[in-house]
């Protein structure tokens, strides 16, 4: 499962989330594809909401939701193994206020109608694992869904995007 915290991507996604749940009311989070678990446990941690986080990869979930326990949130965080958003799971704690998804462009790119599809009205998208030479492509890719560029923080070559 990836993601310590260190590596700029998360880094990225710690600080965004850190100014969004600060500048607004959110009353629940979806971390998509959430590896070991350490976004979902920063939001969770910050906010007494639900938060539902998701991976592909079965192992992934295991290790993240041990990582819950392990770093003090055993409540509060729904971790599924999801495919795709075919997935029950999003419909069932969904539309989400906030979304975060630290993946790279090219699957980002790709999903943007569908994720936009389980944000509520007014919700905020923080994307992350984007090439700083990556950005207006993601940043097209989620205009033409309907959401508008916030703000992008840079660390080491990598860019998060925060879009509304």
């Amino acid at each position: 499962a990836f993601g310590t915290g260190h590596h700029g991507t998360t880094a990225g996604c710690l600080e965004m989330i850190d100014s969004v749940v600060r500048s607004r009311k959110v009353r629940n989070a979806l971390d998509l594809g959430t590896g070991s678990g350490v976004l979902a446990i920063a939001v969770r941690k910050l906010l007494p909401v639900p938060v539902l986080a998701t991976d592909i990869d079965p192992i992934a979930v295991r290790v993240a939701t041990e990582n819950g326990v392990r770093n003090g949130v055993p409540n509060g965080i729904e971790f599924r193994t999801a495919p795709g958003f075919h997935s029950t799971a999003f419909s069932q704690y969904g539309p989400f206020d906030l979304i975060i998804a630290n993946i790279l462009a090219r699957p980002l790119m790709k999903m943007a109608p569908q994720l936009v599809n389980h944000l509520a009205p007014g919700g905020s998208v923080i994307l992350s694992g984007i090439l700083a030479s990556q950005r207006w492509k993601v940043i097209a890719a989620y205009n033409g869904a309907g959401l508008k560029h916030v703000r992008t923080i840079w660390r080491n070559g990598w860019v998060t995007i925060h879009l509304q």
